[in-house]
């Protein structure tokens, strides 16, 4: 599933190539909806597309009139330029600008999703800075929960997903299995300072190796959750917890319980 850096650059690669465009049509396929089929073309064509930005995992088109096109990519989603008519299968949405360029989004299992106009998101971003230290301290303290499944829980912050969670942890310098609310509060800045260094540097990763990425993942780079490597950049053996999720890991990171 694309993560926060992923979706981060392809909302940026997506302004760059759409910004400014007219909306000529909608055309759903199967995707999931909050609104009938002609309420979306009635709310979007002929309105222009002013922004296209990313919150938490979904990706934001902002058309005239503050008018908002979400989309989640789910698992398996994936975006395509196309000009005059699209030609990808498994198609999901297309969205045809009066200058025949067109963005399709495609999902062989059929979870992407859109919603118009969403409603506003009570967690913060976990780039915001609104994701400060005493928000972490207020949740944290009423947590159970292992520290990872809590960084994955949207409804507490919003953009961080498996991946980049092993990340992050590690480069903490916490064990993934630790109990929330055992996390003292220096490792809990640790944390913060993690999260936006391992996310925005990620990003310059992305760009590095696709400029142009509006679709997949790259993830070679990543240092702890990646099955190509089997040593962390200190020399630890990469522990993988095979749950629910993968989890990687090393004994570099301090438990908490």
């Amino acid at each position: 599933m694309p993560e926060l850096p992923d979706l981060e650059v392809f909302s940026h690669n997506l302004q760059k190539k759409l910004k400014g465009k007219t909306l000529k049509q909608v055309t759903m396929h199967t995707a999931k909806l909050n609104v009938s089929k002609q309420e979306l073309q009635d709310a979007l064509a002929g309105k222009k597309l002013t922004s296209v930005y990313r919150e938490g995992k979904e990706l934001y088109f902002e058309f005239d009139k503050q008018t908002i096109l979400a989309m989640h990519l789910m698992l398996h989603g994936k975006l395509f330029f196309f000009t005059g008519k699209s030609d990808q299968k498994y198609s999901i949405a297309e969205l045809l600008f009066e200058d025949a360029d067109g963005l399709v989004l495609t999902d062989f299992q059929k979870a992407a999703n859109l919603t118009l106009d969403p409603e506003e998101k009570q967690a913060p971003d976990a780039l915001s800075k609104d994701a400060d230290a005493d928000y972490f301290k207020n949740i944290l303290a009423k947590k159970k929960t292992n520290i990872k499944t809590f960084l994955l829980d949207q409804k507490i912050i919003r953009g961080i997903g498996n991946a980049y969670a092993d990340e992050i942890l590690w480069d903490a310098g916490i064990s993934p299995f630790s109990v929330a609310n055992k996390i003292p509060d220096d490792k809990i800045k640790a944390l913060i300072k993690s999260i936006h260094s391992v996310l925005t540097d990620a990003q310059k990763q992305i760009i590095k190796h696709d400029p142009d990425i509006i679709a997949g993942e790259v993830r070679d780079f990543m240092l702890i959750h990646n099955s190509k490597k089997k040593t962390s950049p200190k020399g630890a053996e990469i522990k993988i917890d095979a749950g629910s999720r993968k989890t990687y890991y090393t004994d570099e990171q301090e438990l908490f319980s």
